[in-house]
């Protein structure tokens, strides 16, 4: 844990032990800096108690493992390595991407055209990979709810790769109640802004076929983070994402998506790659479509500057746009940073995604628990 006040002209006497007492999300070196840092502190101390009351919702999930990914994890008993060990799921496939180990050897040529790496055991092959049991009736509002529909087991580790897709479909039903987006519509192109290793993941997005059925999904994935190498590329997803069981029946379903450079319009899912900031790529982006939803996951707009533009950006052309953060304070900081470029408040307030990843973040600055994709508001 860092001292709240790093960063001050003195420099830190030694580890951060020191609990604020008001809101206890927050730790210092030393008396003289938590007494100097009160004049920064004072406006979020209240806030941040607020914020700590619902740290049991916030590690809520139906998991058997949901106790080791959150309590365990932010009181640093397990670590994202450890718990991904003992899921056998660690440095894995896709699950590569999910801890630090992972970083230096993520790329497109190892990770672009895997799939999933699940037993049959973890992971429901008869429901997941060949589709649904029935259609979706009702809109889903949990985790729960979306495992019992796809006929998932509780102790399988895969909504920390869906949480991807589960976000884009809650981010959509949120623009539906808000009467931002039609809700009867054949056809949706998203603009999906500052992707990170999602890129490395692109096959969970298929999930969307489920999600969305008898919709037509365009997203343009725009961010610094894509290689350069990859600019203009179109992922086609053609099915639900497999499992490596050989004798699967999911392994009769041809084809699990394909990258070409042409859009293939006929596809109901397509992916687009583009390398740069969003203000910077717009004009090309929009020669075909015009976006529907702007969704922009763990933002992190208070942190750089180089947000500033988008959001000019964003108002200017008026589409709706969701936004996530990691956890509340980070969404209630840009809210505010937001609303001082627009001169309004969030059209949708900020709120708990119930499809939040259910792997609690490491080494955060507040001890309040963050999430990939915890929180989201919208304008």
């Amino acid at each position: 844990m860092e001292c709240a006040a790093k960063g001050s002209p003195r420099r830190c006497s030694g580890p951060a032990n020191r609990r604020c007492g008001g809101c206890g999300a927050v730790f210092y070196c030393s008396v003289s800096h938590q007494t100097s840092h009160w004049r920064v502190h004072k406006e979020e101390c209240g806030r941040l108690k607020q914020q700590m009351c619902r740290v049991v919702l916030l590690n809520d999930f139906p998991f058997t493992f949901s106790r080791e990914a959150t309590y365990q994890v932010c009181g640093k008993v397990e670590t994202r390595c450890s718990f991904l060990d003992k899921q056998g799921i660690h440095c894995v496939g896709f699950w590569i991407c999910e801890c630090s180990c992972g970083a230096s050897i993520t790329s497109s040529d190892h990770l672009s055209f895997r799939s999933f790496i699940l037993t049959s055991e973890s992971y429901s092959t008869q429901t997941q990979n060949a589709g649904p049991l029935s259609m979706l009736t009702k809109k889903l509002s949990s985790w729960n709810e979306y495992y019992e529909w796809r006929g998932i087991p509780l102790d399988s580790p895969v909504a920390l790769l869906l949480h991807w897709p589960l976000t884009i479909y809650k981010a959509i039903q949120l623009a539906y109640v808000k009467q931002l987006i039609p809700e009867t519509t054949d056809e949706l192109c998203i603009h999906y802004l500052g992707p990170e290793r999602e890129v490395y993941q692109l096959a969970v997005f298929g999930e969307l076929h489920a999600l969305l059925p008898g919709v037509r999904v365009h997203i343009d994935f725009v961010g610094p983070a894509i290689p350069h190498d990859r600019d203009g590329e179109t992922i086609t997803l053609c099915s639900y994402a497999h499992c490596i069981e050989s004798n699967c029946s999911c392994k009769s379903v041809k084809g699990e998506f394909n990258s070409h450079t042409a859009s293939d319009k006929s596809s109901s899912i397509t992916i687009n790659l583009h390398s740069g900031l969003y203000h910077n790529r717009y004009s090309d982006l929009t020669k075909e479509f015009i976006p529907d939803l702007i969704i922009a996951p763990n933002a992190g707009i208070a942190a750089y500057k180089s947000w500033l533009p988008t959001i000019e950006l964003i108002r200017e052309i008026e589409i709706p746009t969701i936004f996530s953060d990691y956890c509340e304070e980070a969404c209630h900081l840009a809210a505010n940073c937001i609303s001082s470029v627009t001169g309004s408040p969030p059209t949708i307030p900020v709120q708990l995604n119930p499809f939040r990843q259910p792997l609690a973040v490491e080494d955060t600055a507040l001890i309040l628990p963050c999430y990939s994709n915890c929180f989201l508001f919208g304008i």
